[in-house]
């Protein structure tokens, strides 16, 4: 069995000349043979390794391969008769392991393993565990505990299990790694804590959330010392789940361990509350600590602030920022910045405006973050000439404008039918070799679309996809729909037999606007034989549908039928009543 290349202090195989006398310092040398020596084989393999690398391994025992068994080895590494270094023996082993005739036994394995962890060579011991739970695969804890159990000789340490522990957690065989922490526990053997503490780590990295609470209740029992921080890290994640049940079970647990919550526990707690929309738990929260005389920081009203401006209530956001400021606590920047988008997302770019004043009179720095909020608030309510005032003083302040800004300011000018500014700004970003991303090019083909320049809108949606962003249904519908209206039908026919080949599934808004632009043409024949299409597509028409039918039957056809269809507008909600009326009328008219 080939054994792959672990790092060690030397090497039989690759590294002749590693320096494998140092092992052998004057006591290893000097040190006379134990009562074990008598076997003739271990003799030969320790004056074989002895005498390495003047004689190469393969010649000195040439003649006892053929008839060295796993027994021996683990017998030289249990007695060890010359006292060999650890090191030579590490990388003997290594060295049996890729002899194509010799195969090593998990009990082999074992015994090096609590060789080399009694000889504190951890590294080396956890490479082999891992390379045999590679081999033994998910859930094989049970077998592989039992073999490093039973292959305890001469050589014991209680690093061993700890070893294994961290193997399984190294190789996400997470059940594996609690079942050995289980195995211990069954045993009465020394608890491994720093190989718990670590899985807990793992588990909580890899979000296995729930998991890593069990795991932390099950070692916390068996004495594992409680520690705030981790319950905070649960806290923490549950919070970011939308796991707010869980979370205040943990935030309760802690004075159940003997533990005092900290106003990082506080916080956590209130800030998941908070974005989950649970205002009342928050300020719950805020008082309870304020008993306790937990007193709340900057980072409390921020999240609290930053829930109230969620929710739209502006007034009460500003009255807990002024109870902050009278309080003796300065905002930072998130702060501000979070009332600043409260104000700019519900309209009020003033208001945004009046506080980033304020907090550059308070000293503040804002970041570019806080530009960004306030450029894009300002942009949304058409104040393009304040936005672009505050790009050059962010620029001046030292910040570069990247593609959020960019972007804010293309969307801005572009719903102020400023097109021209909108493709500068365009040009700017490639110059600067900043890519454009879905909202930058949607914005402007939206704005090309309204002020009719449909074929720079088409061009722009092959930009796009060849920008490899792939624009979704309503991005389409708005170039059919210019076309359409330009009166070419036939691109938008093209555009749509597009969206299908590229995945897309077309919706009845899509067919609904190419419906519209046959039959502004006279083009009913052709409006009836879509809507057939549409129907045998599974795309079900709408009340919109059938009016643009009836409205295109009316305008084109006789004046004596227009009052009629025009009676009908609102009422025909379906194929069956649709198709009736149109009979009906193309009879009345045959009849005429």
């Amino acid at each position: 069995m080939a054994f792959p290349k672990i790092p060690t202090t030397c090497n039989f195989l690759s590294q002749p000349r590693c320096g494998f006398l140092r092992f052998f310092s004057s006591s290893w040398m000097t040190s006379p043979p134990t009562s074990h020596s008598h076997d003739p084989i271990l003799t030969t393999i320790s004056e074989a390794i002895k005498v390495f690398p003047t004689t190469p391994l393969d010649s000195s025992l040439k003649r006892i391969l053929p008839s060295l068994t796993p027994n021996h080895l683990i017998d030289l590494i249990n007695l060890n008769p010359y006292s060999l270094s650890p090191p030579s023996l590490l990388s003997f082993f290594k060295w049996l392991s890729s002899q194509h005739h010799f195969r090593l036994s998990i009990h082999s394995y074992c015994s090096m393993v609590h060789f080399l962890c009694a000889n504190k060579m951890l590294a080396d011991a956890h490479s082999l565990l891992q390379f045999v739970v590679s081999r033994k695969g998910k859930n094989s804890a049970s077998s592989v505990f039992t073999s490093v159990f039973e292959a305890r000789g001469t050589h014991q340490s209680n690093s061993v299990f700890s070893v294994l522990m961290d193997a399984y957690t190294d190789s996400a065989f997470f059940s594996d790694a609690i079942q050995c922490f289980r195995l211990v526990r069954k045993h009465n053997l020394q608890t491994p804590f720093n190989s718990c503490g670590y899985l807990f780590d793992r588990l909580v990295k890899l979000n296995l959330t729930d998991t890593a609470w069990v795991f932390y209740e099950e070692i916390l029992d068996c004495g594992y010392p409680p520690d705030v921080c981790k319950f905070n890290v649960l806290m923490n994640r549950l919070c970011k789940e939308h796991k707010m049940n869980d979370a205040q079970k943990v935030f309760d647990e802690i004075p159940k361990r003997g533990l005092r919550p900290t106003v990082v526990s506080f916080n956590t707690l209130i800030n998941g509350y908070c974005k989950s929309g649970n205002l009342e738990e928050g300020f719950r929260l805020k008082r309870f600590m304020m008993e306790n005389k937990i007193f709340p920081d900057v980072f409390t009203y921020s999240a609290l602030i930053n829930g109230l401006c969620k929710e739209g209530l502006l007034d009460d956001a500003n009255k807990l920022f002024m109870e902050m400021s009278e309080g003796g606590l300065v905002p930072n920047d998130v702060t501000f910045t979070t009332l600043i988008n409260g104000h700019c997302a519900n309209g009020r770019a003033d208001l945004g405006v009046e506080i980033y004043q304020q907090m550059l009179r308070k000293g503040v720095k804002p970041d570019l973050i806080t530009f960004n909020t306030l450029i894009n608030g300002l942009c949304k309510v058409g104040y393009l000439r304040e936005a672009n005032k505050l790009v050059v003083e962010m620029t001046q302040r030292g910040f570069k404008p990247d593609k959020f800004t960019y972007t804010t300011l293309i969307d801005g000018y572009c719903k102020e039918g400023d097109l021209g500014s909108a493709l500068e700004i365009k040009k700017v970003m490639v110059e600067k070799g900043i890519e454009l991303d879905n909202v930058a090019f949607t914005a402007l083909i939206s704005g090309l679309c309204r002020e009719g320049e449909v074929i720079d809108a088409e061009r722009t949606l092959r930009e796009m996809v060849e920008a490899g962003i792939k624009p979704d249904d309503a991005t389409y519908t708005m170039v059919i729909h210019g076309f359409c209206k330009k009166g070419d039908v036939k691109m938008g026919f093209k555009l749509l037999d597009e969206m299908r080949r590229d995945g897309h599934f077309p919706g009845v808004v899509t067919y609904n606007v190419i419906l519209n632009g046959l039959c502004k043409k006279g083009q009913m024949k052709n409006a009836d034989m879509l809507l057939d299409a549409m129907l045998n597509l599974g795309v079900v028409p709408d009340d919109i549908t059938y009016n643009i039918l009836l409205e295109g039957h009316c305008k084109n056809g006789k004046r004596e039928d227009f009052d009629k269809l025009r009676s009908e507008k609102g009422l025909v909600q379906d194929y069956a009543s649709y198709t009736s009326l149109i009979q009906d009328f193309r009879k009345e008219r045959e009849k005429r």
